[in-house]
């Protein structure tokens, strides 16, 4: 009994102090903004990216915009979304598609640009007919997980 107290006692002290680090490690939280608009725009590449793409991305995102409430202490932004190098059916299958966005983040009341982000997005659709709507949904969602916004509902 007495060989199980001596383990016991530095294998707690060994737990509480791992407990008390780990909180060290704690990141702040990113800034948070009301977007208020969101302006979905596209380079000028070859092949030129779709037009169908770009209008489903907005629709998506100022669905999003349009569900989501915002707390009047946040600085209000208009967010423009910009697709570059926007590739479809590439790979063996040819159902592979990938894109590059960069977001802006301009101040409502001044113009300046006060957030950035950029990421990349793959997508695999098997029906090159769903290819950018399954890529506008993917680009839609990484905006929403960004900003914080909520997804809308679905229509009946």
């Amino acid at each position: 009994m007495l060989l199980l107290r001596t383990r016991a006692v530095p294998a707690l002290v060994g737990c509480l102090a791992l407990a008390a680090c780990s909180s060290w490690s704690v990141d702040p939280p990113p800034p948070a903004y009301a977007v208020r608009s969101a302006t979905v725009i596209a380079d000028q590449a070859l092949p030129p990216v779709s037009p169908a793409l770009v209008a489903a991305v907005n629709d998506r995102v100022n669905a999003a915009i349009a569900a989501t409430s915002f707390s009047p202490q946040l600085p209000q932004v208009a967010i423009t979304v910009r697709l570059s190098d926007v590739r479809k059916a590439r790979g063996f299958n040819r159902d592979r598609s990938s894109a590059k966005i960069n977001i802006d983040a301009a101040a409502a009341d001044g113009g300046s640009v006060v957030a950035m982000a950029s990421f990349e997005i793959r997508t695999v659709a098997p029906d090159p007919v769903t290819a950018d709507e399954l890529m506008a949904e993917d680009i839609a969602a990484r905006v929403r997980s960004i900003f914080s916004l909520n997804t809308p509902r679905l229509a009946n």
